[in-house]
């Protein structure tokens, strides 16, 4: 009897050694287009084949799904891991007024994170480990087997790395992960459907601009000036914004991409109008824009701003000249921020 194992197929090579070059591609196409869960659904591998890959390639993924209570929005995962830990990932699910469906995945790079944002539930968990890039592509790759459930010609549309940790900080993983995720003869994401949010890592930054890939980056901002930054954030002490925005200006300069600035408004800390007016002095740039979040209550001592106050602080970008928009809040139902469901789940099956 086989001992249940996690998904691994990096052994792949030394199984297909006596098998004819044509093994790869089959199994390619099983596991990274078909998203099959066990190896015996690709029943155009000898019956031996098979039993020997599920020996030594395992494809199970241990998972705890938490869908949306609409069940249209999306839904929450925690994925568990060889060791024992596990990872948050999300699937937002968004509605065209055609009726389209978008699918986008927020997958995660880290167990915890270094970085001890005072307002992330996964920065006061503390930092765990660096995830390897099969364990980032295996979270994309359970969101393409739950989306085969879900409807004919579902598939994810989009990726954004902006889960537990951060990625800049396990950048050879992350960008490997990238990679696999766009390569046509795997999940053929394509790399503008592809995101990271980084805190501001400025030599990350500047490496990123030198890779041949035109994903989209993000800059998790919250706060106009290096002292109310350094007061949420950490890392500000160390990357001023003035160096953020220069590495920010080399990676427009070198891959013509808009930049996102996310700015999370707490109330009462970094929403007054004031704060906007300092955003407008040092955002209004080409190929700048903002993306405004209502802070997402997870039991601490920050509270969300009211809706008026979220539009005031919104309105002030606009007529200033800085384009910004709202995120709408997803799934608060299911811990939707980043380390409040695994903080919540002990049980690791």
């Amino acid at each position: 009897m086989l001992v249940s194992k996690n998904m691994d197929i990096s052994q792949l090579s030394s199984v297909l050694a006596d098998q004819p070059k044509f093994r790869y591609q089959q199994i390619n196409r099983a596991v990274f287009k078909e998203f099959v869960s066990t190896w015996d659904e690709v029943s155009n591998l000898p019956k031996n084949l098979r039993e020997k890959l599920a020996e030594f390639c395992p494809l199970e993924i241990k998972a705890k799904l938490f869908k949306d209570q609409k069940q249209s929005k999306g839904a929450k995962a925690l994925i568990y891991l060889s060791d024992g830990e596990a990872v948050e990932t999300v699937l937002i699910r968004q509605s065209s007024s055609s009726g389209r469906v978008r699918n986008t995945v927020c997958l995660s790079s880290q167990v915890g994170c270094p970085l001890a944002c005072s307002f992330c539930a996964t920065g006061q968990a503390g930092f765990n480990l660096n995830l390897s890039s099969a364990e980032i592509v295996e979270q994309a790759v359970f969101w393409e087997r739950y989306l085969k459930t879900v409807g004919p010609e579902q598939k994810i549309n989009n990726v954004v790395f902006m889960g537990m940790g951060e990625p800049l900080l396990n950048y050879d993983q992350f960008i490997k992960a990238v990679k696999f995720l766009n390569n046509p003869e795997t999940l053929n994401i394509g790399a503008r459907h592809i995101s990271v949010s980084t805190a501001g890592i400025v030599d990350k930054i500047k490496r990123l601009a030198g890779e041949k890939l035109q994903i989209n980056l993000a800059i998790s901002l919250h706060a106009p000036n290096d002292g109310l930054r350094a007061s949420l954030m950490p890392v500000a002490r160390k990357y001023s914004l003035q160096e953020i925005f220069q590495a920010v200006d080399n990676y427009i300069k070198k891959t013509s991409r808009r930049v996102m600035f996310e700015y999370l408004l707490i109330k009462g800390v970094n929403d007054h109008d004031q704060e906007a007016q300092e955003l407008v002095e040092k955002l209004k740039k080409p190929l700048y824009f903002v993306n405004l979040i209502p802070y997402n209550e997870t039991g601490g001592r920050f509270r969300a701003p009211d809706s008026r106050r979220v539009e005031a602080f919104h309105d002030i970008l606009m007529k200033g000249g800085v384009p910004a928009t709202i995120r709408r809040s997803f799934g608060e139902e299911i811990a939707a921020a980043c380390g409040q469901l695994r903080g919540q789940i002990s049980d690791k099956k």
